[in-house]
């Protein structure tokens, strides 16, 4: 029995949903897995605070923010003081593209 145009489209649709579902938890899954070769789990938690803030709270408190990939990724290359306490965050050993990627894992929790 042949398929019709809309059966096509439908599955179409599906496939797709499942393939980016499927990028955006291995995404996430290698931005972690990043996050614990660098060193940032050593001072954070996805969830609870360390030395440093909680990763969802860094989150919540750039959520609205258009420049916080930005703003994230610098304080991750150049480190920051002040921002969440007394505590300063040192530089981190990560190129450019790791701190962006690290900070758009972080902004994505």
């Amino acid at each position: 029995m042949p398929m019709t145009a809309q059966a096509k489209a439908l599955l179409t649709l599906c496939a797709g949903t499942a393939l980016t579902a499927s990028l955006i938890a291995t995404s996430a899954h290698a931005s972690q897995e990043l996050a614990s070769s660098k060193a940032c789990l050593a001072c954070h938690a996805v969830d609870k605070k360390l030395v440093g803030p909680a990763f969802k709270d860094v989150a919540a408190k750039y959520k609205g923010d258009k420049g916080a990939g930005a703003k994230l990724s610098e304080s991750i290359l150049k480190g920051s003081t002040g921002k969440w306490g007394p505590i300063p965050m040192p530089a981190n050993n990560v190129s450019p593209a790791e701190a962006s990627t690290l900070a758009k894992w972080v902004l994505s929790l």
